[in-house]
């Protein structure tokens, strides 16, 4: 994946096929969410992904920052027309990402930070392989329950079922990238943030830093040619 980011004039690259994907994968109350804007709040190269959903917002949800809101006809018209990278039913609602999510990122130079399950992150890995998919663990099941918290008010939030989905999530953590236990919010985000430095010096991500280089090796020695 790629984009072309080199700058005309002033000699500076960027990454020269794309933006990366950044995955972030947990059961119920993991805290996937509160670390993945932990990560965009400090980094400016990172864009957060804002799925859309058939659920109702949460107190203090925002249409188009924590979510885009839609009917459940509308996200299955999107869906038959080809317009999301990954969808899937959690939970009895539906959540997808958006193709433009990717675009925009792209079109910004940014790397996009993506707050999905594991049938979606691995929907993701399936279609952009050079994605790189981080499941986060609770450190204990009563950690687990005590992030729930208020939630467990919510109409229609069942425990014991959220409980069962995390059994299977937690059986394809394996097929994640990297696992990283999740203790302290502080400490995971500094982890997440190594994995994602890391994956920026890729070949694949720092080949439009090569690239340049080449080329003024190059000129340099064709003009050396001229002056001899």
């Amino acid at each position: 994946m790629g984009i072309e980011t080199a700058k005309q004039g002033n000699g500076e690259t960027g990454k020269e096929k794309g933006g990366i994907l950044l995955v972030l994968s947990a059961p119920t109350g993991g805290g996937k969410t509160t670390i993945a804007h932990a990560l965009v709040a400090g980094d400016p190269s990172l864009r957060f992904s804002v799925s859309h959903t058939t659920r109702k917002p949460r107190p203090g949800e925002r249409e188009g920052v924590d979510y885009h809101f839609t009917t459940e006809d509308e996200f299955e018209r999107m869906a038959i027309a080809g317009e999301f990278l990954e969808w899937a039913r959690v939970h009895d609602h539906l959540y997808g990402t958006h193709r433009q999510e990717m675009k925009a990122a792209r079109a910004a130079c940014q790397d996009l930070v993506l707050d999905l399950d594991v049938q979606g992150g691995l929907q993701i890995k399936k279609s952009e392989p050079s994605a790189v998919l981080v499941f986060i663990l609770p450190p204990s099941l009563g950690d687990l329950l005590d992030r729930l918290g208020n939630r467990v008010e919510e109409p229609g939030f069942d425990v014991a079922r959220r409980l069962r989905t995390a059994l299977g999530e937690l059986e394809m953590a394996t097929s994640y990238d990297y696992n990283l236990l999740n203790e302290d919010v502080d400490t995971a985000v500094k982890q997440v943030r190594c994995i994602l430095e890391s994956t920026r010096l890729r070949p694949a991500e720092m080949g439009g830093r090569v690239a340049l280089l080449r080329r003024q090796i190059a000129a340099y020695l064709r003009s050396q040619d001229v002056h001899r």
